[in-house]
């Protein structure tokens, strides 16, 4: 059996680099957004961003445990016949993968004290299970980078 991700993606001594690539491929993945619904998520990014310098990066700190929690068994089932790259397994799983992240941030937000927050991610949340599929190769690809 595959060693848990929690084991390596929550080693503390690989914490820094992993938060950095974690804020990167949501950096990147805001940046390819398109469209209407582009400029919405990159708007609220950038208000989310004004909330405070460190917000996203500190919403990172605190989701990334449950993050870990959920892919998990989408590692393990990935490492017992892999075919392909991570990525390419979670997005063949993408309705499942994409409602596991989904539960993190649903159960969180209802948490935050932030009002823009909450108003952002209510006014995203339709179109969130698409976005976090769309993102499924980068994270398969962040995973498998520091499994």
């Amino acid at each position: 059996m595959v060693a848990a991700l929690k084991d390596s993606l929550l080693d503390e001594s690989k914490a820094d680099a992993l938060r950095v690539d974690v804020l990167a491929l949501i950096d990147a993945e805001v940046a390819d957004k398109k469209g209407a619904s582009g400029l919405a998520v990159k708007g609220g990014y950038g208000a989310v961003k004004k909330v405070g310098p460190s917000y996203i990066d500190s919403a990172v700190s605190a989701l990334w445990p449950d993050f870990v929690d959920k892919l998990d068994p989408f590692w393990q089932s990935y490492n017992a016949a892999p075919q392909g790259t991570f990525g390419d397994y979670l997005v063949a799983n993408g309705d499942a993968a994409s409602d596991a992240l989904l539960s993190v941030t649903d159960a969180r937000i209802e948490e935050t004290d932030k009002s823009v927050v909450k108003k952002f991610y209510g006014s995203l949340r339709g179109s969130a299970k698409k976005n976090v599929i769309e993102a499924l190769p980068r994270v398969g690809d962040l995973v498998a980078k520091h499994a």
